[in-house]
């Protein structure tokens, strides 16, 4: 055999070895265990470089193994910062040029994306990784194939590109297309349409075809990726907690914190003291290291869309190893005030949706607002009542297994104060129920720093739900604390007050007497509620809210549960409606109710102020403490159905 020959043979020997190598059937590895045997973690991409570890990232193993799960077709990842979803990608496709090879095509936002996530990311998992490295043709070769956007391997071609570039979307088929930042992507290729349609429609002819997406959340309503993981399986990371055992996601509205506030040259710095989580179950305190060493696992929420070949995840970035709790409240703080920051803050670390509410508060900037109503030269609350409170009420909305309510401090000229917020477990019909409400609400007296005290001048409580007879029966029997039954009453042409009306008792199907009942115009107040809240200087119609957990992200989270939308299919097209993600909304129902009672409640707040003084200089003179009195009863004139012989007109 001459030279030449033996040559000739040993190329067509190497193609057909390449061609083969392409041919073989994929090892009988999941994607996680080939990341734990081949892939090493490069120097410019993470900050723990070497042997890929699952278990510093446990929560990347279900979606890892999903794609080589034959029932998938389809993997949607939402992920906050900093918990390794870019990895997640890189593995897959490291996967599929080593064990599974077909073309690749990953999608970017735009070109200079592509080309820079090539450069940090790709080249150096190539690089790092002996088995790729031998796979994908050196870039400094001459007869290369190997580009910045183009990377050839046995049996396929990785190409990347940006979500405008609707010629490389819509032409060669594709068995696998990944996508990367979804929300970040152009809304049409040119003029071709949507880019994910494009480069799905290129997957058609595989039967084993896989298509990965990912991204950070961005505007709810308006995020490409939210609405492709509502079409999968929708599955959260859930951590047990150590004390009561069951699983719950740790959100931010369950995050609680510390912190100093330290003026530099007229600019506010924070210094974290603590952070910790509390159990949304059983109201337990965990601290970081525990949550983060706790048994975690993935729920869905919509199991069935497994049969459909959907698999979707939700991540924020308080499971993160390398993201602390600190770090994460210290970038929410720094952030407070400035809506296009606390949005970066919401996306990238919270995993969270931005609301674009328009011209409404948002919950941060409210909880920024916060003020300690009185404290001691060590900064601990000394009283309950801050200085300008001349009534109280309190607003109580009825669930089949609690009552909820806020007692809220009126002033003058539509001032208010938010004074606590609570709950009381237990069934509406259940009189010890009603008893802790005494303790709590209706017989309860708030006392100023001199010690001087209010109670309660009225408390109205929802009747609706399924037990309205019972909650009549219960608030006629404390008709003499001024506590009241109210029905809310939807509809833009409801006024929000009405004289009450005298409402029967049915039980067992026999009237056992009477009580008065109050219809409130709820769409009314909500609309006086949001426009308060709007006010931004302390006086006429101001809301302040204390610096304490109760007033916390969940309250105001509830507090602007709904927004008034325009339906043109409506007779009224005017509505408000619950926003999505806030379907809580007895925080907003509590303050309505309490804002009701202030408004049907006879007063002279003068009087009262007058009062109040008086009876201060006493307390002066004696040294004893004062709880306000309640003003002697005038005569005045009846109307509507004389329920006025139950009030004090002060």
């Amino acid at each position: 055999m001459t030279m030449t020959t033996e040559l000739d043979a040993i190329r067509l020997n190497r193609v057909i070895a390449e061609v083969m190598a392409g041919m073989q059937p994929p090892a009988n590895l999941t994607v996680s265990q080939w990341a734990e045997k081949r892939r090493r973690l490069s120097t410019e991409s993470s900050a723990e470089p070497g042997p890929w570890r699952t278990s510093r990232t446990p929560y990347l193993r279900e979606p890892m193994d999903a794609f080589t799960d034959a029932k998938v077709r389809h993997i949607v990842m939402v992920a906050a910062s900093q918990v390794g979803k870019s990895e997640f990608l890189n593995n897959g496709i490291g996967y599929i040029i080593d064990e599974d090879p077909g073309s690749i095509l990953f999608v970017h936002p735009t070109t200079i994306d592509a080309k820079e996530y090539s450069k940090l990311r790709i080249a150096p998992m190539i690089r790092d990784c002996p088995t790729l490295r031998k796979k994908v043709s050196d870039p400094k070769s001459r007869d290369s194939s190997n580009t910045i956007l183009q990377k050839t391997y046995p049996g396929g071609i990785l190409t990347m590109c940006g979500s405008t570039e609707a010629h490389a979307l819509a032409s060669k088929p594709i068995r696998y297309v990944f996508g990367d930042e979804r929300d970040r992507w152009a809304t049409s290729a040119g003029n071709e349409g949507d880019p994910w349609d494009l480069a799905m429609a290129r997957q058609t002819t595989f039967y084993n075809a896989k298509a990965v997406e990912v991204s950070t959340p961005t505007i709810k309503n308006a995020s490409a990726i939210e609405a492709a993981y509502a079409t999968g399986t929708m599955e959260r990371w859930k951590s047990r907690c150590p004390h009561c055992g069951e699983y719950h996601e740790i959100q931010w509205a369950d995050i609680r914190f510390e912190y100093d506030e330290v003026v530099v040259a007229g600019k506010t710095t924070y210094k974290i003291k603590s952070v910790y989580y509390v159990c949304p179950g059983c109201g337990c305190v965990s601290d970081e290291q525990t949550m983060k060493r706790q048994p975690a696992r993935w729920e869905a929420d919509n199991p069935d869309a497994y049969e459909q070949g959907t698999r979707s995840f939700w991540l924020n970035a308080f499971v993160s190893q390398w993201a602390t709790w600190s770090s994460i409240v210290l970038k929410f703080l720094n952030a407070t005030g400035s809506s296009k920051k606390l949005q970066v803050v919401y996306n990238t670390c919270f995993g969270q949706l931005w609301e674009d509410r328009g011209d409404l508060e948002d919950e941060d900037s409210l909880m920024a607002r916060r003020e300690m109503y009185g404290v001691d030269a060590e900064g601990n609350p000394v009283d309950e009542l801050p200085d300008g409170v001349l009534v109280l009420t309190a607003g109580v909305d009825t669930q089949d297994d609690r009552m909820e309510y806020e007692i809220i401090g009126h002033g003058h000229f539509g001032e208010t104060w938010g004074l606590e917020v609570g709950v009381v477990m237990g069934r509406p019909d259940d009189p010890a129920v009603w008893e802790k409400l005494d303790a709590l609400v209706f017989d309860r007296v708030l006392h100023f720093r001199d010690g001087l005290g209010l109670k309660m001048s009225i408390s109205f409580v929802d009747e609706g739900g399924h037990f309205t007879q019972e909650v009549r029966q219960f608030c006629r029997a404390r008709q003499g604390k001024k506590v009241f039954a109210v029905k809310g009453m939807p509809g833009p042409d409801r006024p929000y007050t009405s004289p009450p009306k005298k409402m029967k008792i049915v039980v067992r199907q026999v009237v056992v007497g009477t009580c008065w009942q109050y219809q409130i115009g709820v769409d009314a107040g909500k609309q006086i509620i949001m426009d308060n809240l709007r006010v931004q200087t302390p006086g006429p119609k101001y809301c302040h809210f204390p610096r304490r957990d109760d007033y916390g992200s969940a309250y105001f989270t509830g507090l602007l549960s709904e927004r008034l939308e325009y339906d043109a299919a409506k007779k009224q097209p005017w509505i408000w409606k619950k926003i999505p993600g806030h379907e809580r909304n007895e925080r907003l129902d509590c303050r309505n109710y309490g804002m009701a009672a202030f408004k049907v409640l006879p007063k002279d707040l003068d009087d009262i102020d007058r009062k109040l003084k008086a009876a201060r200089g006493q307390h002066a003179t004696d040294g004893a403490p004062a709880v306000a009195a309640t003003p002697k009863r005038k005569k005045r004139k009846r109307s509507g159905g004389g329920i006025d012989k139950y009030f004090d007109a002060w």
